[in-house]
């Protein structure tokens, strides 16, 4: 895996994790006004459009520039994770604290139930029809392992 290149989603500055807080507030929302299909369909735009430069990488068959995502924003917010590469290339995100869910609990008390859709929906939306598989299993609150494996052809 290079480091050479700059990641297309690498912002710099100020950590506002006040950010994870509105997007509980508007997951709830969005729940409680259009349905929780709507919020997925939100969360599939995400995966596909927003983060179509990392789709673009997988749909070329390379994850590296996933893990690079995942080594900046969860290292950046000071998360407690680790990437582990497995000997037939399976690659395991280990999140034990998510920044962006105990900043969520801290401002509103609550995290919505849903809160986690925006990982699990958007990681499978990014990995559709692309030749890898990401698995996103909620370990518990504020953690998960997301588990990215090449399909079988």
């Amino acid at each position: 895996m290079s480091d050479r290149r700059p990641l297309r989603y690498e912002d710099e500055g100020n950590v506002h994790l006040d950010f994870h807080g509105a997007t509980n507030t508007t997951i709830e929302f969005i729940v409680e006004r259009f349905g929780v299909e709507a919020l997925h369909a939100i969360f599939e735009r995400v995966g596909k459009d927003v983060y179509a430069d990392l789709r673009r990488h997988l749909l070329d068959g390379d994850a590296d520039e996933l893990v690079r995502h995942w080594h900046h924003y969860f290292g950046r917010e000071n998360a407690d994770f680790e990437i582990t590469v497995e000997a037939d290339g399976t690659i395991v995100l280990t999140v034990r604290r998510c920044p962006a869910y105990e900043h969520a609990r801290q401002l509103a008390g609550a995290v919505s139930p849903h809160f986690c859709d925006q990982t699990t929906v958007t990681n499978n939306a990014m990995a559709d029809g692309t030749p890898f598989s990401i698995t996103t299993e909620i370990t518990g609150e504020g953690s998960c392992r997301q588990i990215v494996r090449r399909r079988r052809r």
